[in-house]
């Protein structure tokens, strides 16, 4: 017994201690990491980091769009994020005749930049732990309405620590943004799909938007009037390059990390979540690319889709990967185990994880049946628009008004694709009925596909038959005799059944995370060592790290900087994600690299991209990456693939952070887009 108690807390200490490059930090208390962070590089003092009194390195950093992160280049309000950040806007910008995805776009002056509607940014006016305030009775609400009287402002309270510190966060929110440029596809998301979460990696992936506001700096509505952005702070930025081991900070907005879940949740994903998801995810992804294949209109359509769809089915083969090597699940629960004979002295804690095992236990089946449904039956678009429909319908009939279906239907069918939506119909109700439990299988579904012969069959006349689908025009009662219509109701248990489980991760169902308050209080109190920080929730962080390459496998050693000799490597003008601008190849068959060009283990070269040892998640694209001295030196991307299961479990061996290196970015700006005017209002060091 004594050995097997040594062995768990054995596991307990090289398992989850807190390394030096791991963590995602709040950075109103960088405080408490400045020491370390001086250690490795860094040059600056937490207040320049983060703060309400001067302006900061924050006031620099802004909430790109739904989920990204950008940063100011300039005091006229330039901003730079990914190129997969901004690719939604350049699509609804792109058509045939003007396809800036594939040729990319280059505004030559300030009245060539073109306006995104919906598009906005949001800058961290400040944040406050409300924890102390909340607990003597003051109300979230009126917390929340005090903190946004302003122009463009809003506030949320987030929990941290599952609800042991809560948060209050007060943004201001910009809603005229312009698309100022972007290289072509063949730069911004060289190597697709193919090198999407793998190292060495060669792409470009940025894109630049401009802020504009009123006369007075403060959030408008798109106006011609309107003037650019002037923000308190823009990043200086540093031409000089990296090396291995140089000091690295990321500043962004991580969406999502679970770390501290027990040992069910990790099962649950590596065993079976991901793998259900990937399965269904491969299916729609071939039958997409079979049909871009065929057609420019479907690629250039369908791009931004398949790039949604893609880009979290191969982070979930990498996670499964990863936590399957590290034996996350085994150690988690040897984790578990000590902590469990240090809590059997506590009343308070001496049942909580038979209690956590339990609840988890109960709602596993509705979780994975959200998850099934969303990834199979939600996927198929005319389900989708069915469904909005009636919705919409019985709404207004509720309240006494009419709802203009005509209308609905015509907009719906200016992008529809049915060919497309049918054959993944076929697949994902297949995928469907073989995964759902017998006892949640729609009575009404199984009628119809035995009626028909079989699941294929039924969808091909439900497609046939729907008049939702077709051109001409449709009113009320068609909507409530549809076929489709029909379909929608057959999974209204599901959906309804869903709802109840519309949460970011199992563990956030609120019959499990009910748990986790006091687990995570118990934790703190146990595993002393331990230096804890807060999941990411798609709030502001800091985190910090070196240069830094890996060994991949047995003597196969990954450097940290790519270069352009890679680029040119796997330059392939029979395929589309590898055939660069010929303006590229004429540039390398010179060198002619003028001031960007430099020796590169001992190559004259153009950096591309290099790693770190940064801890980030989904939200953290378009991050800025920070040398010491607080300039920017790249713009965070990615993750290698052997990193994704970092989200859960982060090993400093070989997690590592991709960025585009700055040379590259300014490189590609002057030499391929010739817009290097946009040099003269950047501070280049």
């Amino acid at each position: 017994m004594i050995k097997k108690i040594f062995i768990s807390a054995l596991l307990c200490c090289t398992f989850l201690t807190a390394n030096a490059d791991e963590g995602m930090w709040l950075p109103n208390l960088i405080g408490s990491r400045i020491k370390d962070m001086r250690a490795k590089g860094f040059r600056l003092k937490a207040e320049d980091i983060y703060s309400i009194n001067k302006a900061s390195l924050k006031d620099a950093v802004v909430q790109f769009g739904g989920g990204c992160t950008g940063e100011f280049l300039s005091g006229e309000g330039l901003l730079l994020t990914n190129h997969h950040c901004g690719y939604g806007s350049i699509q609804r910008l792109s058509s045939v005749e003007h396809d800036y995805l594939t040729h990319g776009y280059w505004a030559m002056s300030k009245e060539e930049e073109l306006p995104v509607p919906g598009l906005t940014v949001s800058l961290l006016v400040r944040m406050e732990d409300v924890t102390e305030r909340l607990a003597k009775g003051e109300k979230a609400e009126d917390i929340i309405a005090e903190a946004k009287k302003g122009e463009g402002y809003r506030a949320s309270i987030e929990q941290m620590y599952y609800g042991n510190q809560q948060f209050l966060f007060v943004y201001q929110t910009y809603r005229d943004v312009r698309f100022v440029g972007a290289p072509p596809s063949s730069i911004g998301k060289f190597g697709g799909d193919t090198d999407n979460w793998v190292w060495p990696r060669h792409t470009g992936d940025f894109s630049i938007f401009r802020v504009y506001a009123d006369e007075n700096n403060n959030p408008a509505d798109y106006s011609k009037d309107n003037k650019p952005y002037q923000p308190k702070r823009h990043f200086t930025i540093s031409t000089k390059g990296v090396d291995e081991g140089d000091f690295t900070m990321i500043y962004g907005f991580p969406g999502n990390t679970q770390e501290y879940v027990t040992a069910d949740a990790v099962e649950y994903v590596a065993k079976v979540s991901d793998p259900m998801k990937i399965a269904l995810r491969t299916q729609r992804l071939e039958i997409i690319e079979a049909a871009q294949a065929e057609s420019a209109e479907v690629r250039i359509a369908f791009a931004a889709v398949h790039a949604g769809i893609a880009n979290a089915w191969k982070k979930w083969q990498g996670e499964v990967m990863g936590l399957n090597r590290l034996g996350t699940v085994e150690k988690k629960r040897a984790y578990e185990e000590s902590f469990a004979a240090w809590a059997k002295t506590k009343p308070e804690y001496a049942n909580l994880l038979d209690d956590m095992h339990k609840a988890y236990e109960e709602v596993i089946p509705g979780y994975y049946m959200r998850e099934l449904y969303s990834e199979s039956i939600a996927t198929i678009d005319a389900y989708s628009f069915a469904r909005s429909l009636w919705t919409a319908v019985t709404r207004a009939e509720k309240e006494g008004k009419t709802y203009d279906v005509e209308k609905a239907h015509q907009n719906f069918l200016k992008t529809y694709n049915q060919n497309i939506d049918q054959a993944i119909a076929r697949r994902m109700v297949v995928e469907f009925c073989e995964r759902v439990a017998p006892e949640r299988m729609p009575a009404d579904l199984k009628v119809q596909i035995n009626y028909y012969g079989g699941v294929e069959k039924y969808v091909d006349a439900l497609f046939r038959s729907s008049r939702l689908l077709g051109k001409e025009p449709i009113t009320v009662s068609d909507v409530r005799g549809d076929a489709m219509t029909e379909f929608v109701r057959m999974f209204n248990t599901i959906r309804n059944d869903a709802l109840n489980y519309s949460y970011r991760n199992l563990s956030n169902v609120p019959a499990v995370e009910k748990y986790y308050r006091p687990y995570m209080r118990a934790l703190r109190e146990w595993d002393k060592e331990r230096a804890f920080y807060p999941d990411a929730n798609f709030t502001l962080r800091v985190a910090y790290g070196t240069v830094a390459g890996y060994e991949y496998a047995d003597a196969e050693y990954h450097h940290p900087v790519s270069t352009i000799d890679g680029i040119i490597a796997k330059d392939d003008p029979n395929i589309y994600d590898y055939n660069i601008p010929q303006s590229l190849r004429d540039i390398y068959a010179t060198k002619d690299y003028g001031r960007w060009g430099q020796t590169i283990n001992g190559r004259y070269s153009v950096p591309v991209c290099f790693l770190a040892t940064n801890h980030t998640s989904g939200g953290n694209s378009g991050s800025p990456v920070i040398n010491g001295k607080g300039e920017l030196i790249g713009i965070n991307f990615d993750r290698t693939w052997r990193s994704t299961m970092s989200d859960i479990e982060f090993d400093p061996t070989i997690c590592r952070n991709i960025s585009v290196d700055i040379r590259y970015v300014l490189f590609v700006i002057d030499r391929i887009g010739g817009a290097s005017y946009l040099f003269d209002e950047m501070n280049l060091k």
